[in-house]
């Protein structure tokens, strides 16, 4: 049985009234639908936006174990069968972005706009698997505090401003190591989406921090060069979460996407 994702749903009637389609934001790890906030305050004046916990995170229920990205697509796809939602634009970061992509393999005639932040396709290495378990391990033995402290300026740049920083570092504390335990496990056996990307037919946005080392510029500009309908963006003056480092221009970049979705669709 399926846990019912906790979810901030606004611009629901705005949206009835211009027939703009609606925005779906999934988060990265290990974080929560607040991460989304300046895309949320942006974009609800003007169309629906719905910015779920993904189990395991925030105020979602937590299911310990292993949670596949094919698991976490399934529980956004039951939450739009849940909301009437019949088609949206799809936006992940990170972890988001790769469960954007399985959401794009499973159920692509309801998605018109995909945006890929900070991610990358490619499957899992030997190496990273086992470094993927560990950090799991480690999750459950220590708690995340010591990991947030150690990745929060990887996260976001060293220069961000304090107040992203604590909301960043705010996010990954309160996550619970159970469900960021299993997020781990199951993404260390992620399939490879790049032939997937050849096939997407909607508008994609591409954009990556300039200064992200978790996924760097050359992943974008190849995701970029393999999805036939995409724009890329390289924020300067961010790392791993430009839509909190540099809002302004991220929502920028994701408004011009949303503007082609909704004149395709």
């Amino acid at each position: 049985m399926r846990p019912f994702l906790a979810y901030e749903d606004k611009g629901a009637d705005v949206a009835a009234a211009t027939s703009s389609l609606p925005l779906v934001l999934i988060h990265g790890h290990p974080f929560d639908h607040t991460m989304w906030a300046p895309q949320i305050e942006a974009f609800s004046p003007t169309r629906r936006v719905i910015a779920p916990d993904l189990r395991g995170y925030g105020t979602s229920p937590v299911v310990p174990g292993t949670t596949p990205l094919s698991v976490f697509a399934g529980d956004i796809e039951a939450l739009l069968d849940d909301l009437k939602v019949e088609t949206c634009v799809l936006a992940g970061l990170s972890m988001g972005g790769q469960i954007v992509m399985e959401c794009y393999a499973r159920f692509p005639h309801r998605i018109r706009g995909l945006v890929l932040a900070d991610t990358f396709p490619a499957a899992e290495t030997p190496e990273g698997k086992r470094a993927r378990g560990a950090m799991a391990d480690r999750l459950l033995r220590e708690g995340m505090r010591g990991y947030a402290d150690e990745v929060l300026e990887k996260m976001v740049a060293p220069y961000a401003t304090p107040d992203v920083k604590a909301h960043v570092h705010h996010m990954m504390t309160a996550t619970p190591p159970e469900g960021a335990a299993a997020a781990l496990r199951g993404r260390a056996e992620r399939p490879d989406y790049r032939t997937l990307l050849t096939h997407v037919t909607v508008p994609a946005l591409v954009v990556v921090g300039a200064d992200d080392t978790y996924t760097p510029v050359s992943d974008a500009k190849a995701m970029h060069t393999a999805l036939p309908n995409s724009t890329l963006r390289v924020i300067e003056g961010a790392a791993h979460m430009p839509n909190l480092e540099r809002a302004g221009e991220f929502n920028e970049a994701l408004g011009e996407l949303l503007a082609r979705a909704d004149d395709e669709r």
